[in-house]
């Protein structure tokens, strides 16, 4: 008997999955042991609950999720263009950067991909790809192009570059400080018209899973959540299941956007939440599961060498952002820019410099303790697996960079809050000032949630925090995962663990020497 499996959720740890929805048929033998569930099954299924179940099943969820998103950030763009050019007092960067950002990375650690499903940039685009707002439609406009497979098994590399390069220019023209309000007016309108442009192009949600600035942060970040996303409840059935309609599609439901089949998951990494393989499957057999936190990061056993790669440039580029408020790299920056004729902060070079340097710090430490701490010989039971079909080094830094994911996520919120702490408050004054009611000499304007020494003092307590859960990821995926493969159970265990440490201790003491810069 043959059972078609879409072929982009790969058994593959290190592989990104492929980009045509093409679907195989595949040996049942051995089917159930290649997707095997790795990790615990989730908790509480969400959509047990009659009036839940309703809710998601109608095709009006997730356009309820998203246009109040539309409104606020079509708001943002207006009011940004045509509104004062004072930033604290502009609704458009006020919100976007003194609120939304932070906003956004609690979603992340509590929810995992909530944004996705929620994004108004992603929401838009699909609105019009599919012609209709909530309504499943047959046709859909655009070309409907297959991501090129060379460019889909870079994963999260394209995201994170990205990400980077989009950091770069709202440094350089100091949109996010925040400067001139038309100016995040405009990049916000730049990255609806890219994700326009792709949902024209390519098929499905083609822009979110490979491209999108935002993906391999919130990806990543998000596993850390308590929501597991869309599962399969009964693995067995989505086995044996012959249509594949979570992947195809049927006339209740949409082919997942994401390509991500239920029956292949085993972690949060990649559900938009959007619900679409919930209304198609025509078993009822997929629901929505909530996990203890920190699950999707420990318990995969897939892992994947562009996410471990992710989460290096991700912490590269927070270091930098942390360093950048020093002295030392204020020299270093001026020296450059008078050398290169960059007319101001930041230099290219050492922008990027920075950043690779943090993350191939992290690969080299990872290099000398596979050399280390490494077996030559692998244990029988991992012959013909994973770690036998890679190199010692990449089966000590995948596991180690996954463990990770808690101390980045920390860093990166710490790093919003002084901006919130300090200047939320204008968001009062910018919504009065649309009316004519308040201007910048309010006392609302000039209000401090937090004074800098207890801004630093919470930085530091979410630093603590963070690398207190990447230490306790860290020693069960150690423990189960470096082991085996390992000359000394005992040694890479407290190798790994310090490796932790020191990056918390690294994060804080910079976060101590900024003394809550923005």
């Amino acid at each position: 008997m043959a059972v078609y499996l879409e072929d982009r959720e790969s058994d593959a740890p290190a592989d990104p999955v492929s980009t045509a929805v093409h679907l195989q048929p595949t040996r049942r033998t051995g089917l159930a042991e290649r997707f095997s569930p790795t990790d615990p099954k989730p908790g509480l299924e969400l959509t047990r609950n009659p009036h839940v179940a309703r809710f998601v099943r109608n095709r009006k969820f997730q356009f309820l999720l998203i246009v109040p998103n539309q409104v606020i950030f079509w708001t943002v763009i207006f009011v940004g263009i045509a509104g004062t050019a004072i930033p604290g007092l502009n609704f458009g960067a006020a919100i976007t950067w003194y609120v939304w950002f932070c906003l956004v990375f609690v979603m992340m650690v509590v929810v995992g991909r909530a944004w996705c499903a929620m994004c108004p940039f992603g929401g838009f685009a699909e609105w019009i790809q599919r012609r209709t707002f909530w309504r499943r439609t047959q046709k859909t406009l655009g070309l409907g192009r297959k991501f090129p497979e060379p460019l889909a098994r870079l994963g999260f590399m394209i995201p994170v570059v990205s990400f980077i390069v989009l950091t770069w220019i709202e440094e350089f023209f100091n949109i996010a400080g925040p400067g001139n309000p038309a100016d995040t007016s405009w990049m916000v309108v730049g990255i609806v018209s890219s994700a326009l442009i792709f949902f024209l192009v390519f098929e499905r949600r083609t822009f979110c899973r490979y491209v999108c600035p935002l993906s391999t942060l919130i990806g990543t970040v998000g596993s850390m959540g308590s929501v597991a996303g869309f599962r399969t409840k009964d693995r067995e059935v989505c086995l044996s299941c012959q249509t594949k309609d979570c992947m195809r599609g049927s006339e209740k439901g949409y082919g997942c956007p994401w390509y991500t089949w239920p029956g292949s998951a085993d972690s949060n990494l990649s559900c938009g939440l959007c619900s679409e393989c919930y209304k198609s499957c025509p078993e009822g057999n997929v629901g929505l599961f909530l996990q203890r936190p920190l699950t999707s990061v420990v318990a995969p056993r897939r892992r994947r060498a562009d996410v471990a790669w992710g989460i290096a440039a991700l912490w590269g580029l927070v270091l930098f952002q942390q360093f950048n408020a020093t002295n030392v790299y204020a020299s270093l920056d001026n020296w450059l820019n008078r050398h290169m004729a960059i007319p101001h902060y930041p230099n290219p070079v050492d922008y990027i410099g920075i950043i690779a340097l943090g993350a191939l710090l992290l690969a080299g430490v990872a290099w000398l303790i596979s050399r280390g701490l490494g077996r030559r010989d692998l244990p029988e039971t991992y012959r013909d697996s994973f770690v036998d079909r890679t190199s010692r080094f990449r089966a000590f830094f995948v596991p180690m960079a996954y463990g990770l994911i808690p101390v980045v996520g920390a860093d990166y919120f710490a790093r919003q809050l002084p901006k919130f702490f300090k200047h939320s408050a204008r968001v009062v004054p910018a919504v009065a000032h649309i009316a004519g009611f308040m201007s910048a000499s309010s006392p609302i304007y000039g209000f401090h949630i937090l004074s800098n020494g207890w801004i630093v003092v919470v930085q530091v307590a979410v630093i603590i925090a963070g690398t207190a859960a990447a230490a306790w990821a860290t020693w069960r995926i150690a423990g189960r995962e470096l082991v085996p493969v390992s000359r000394n159970a005992l040694g890479v265990r407290l190798t790994t663990l310090s490796v932790v440490l020191a990056c918390g201790a690294a994060a804080s003491v910079l976060y101590v020497l900024m003394h809550a810069a923005s």
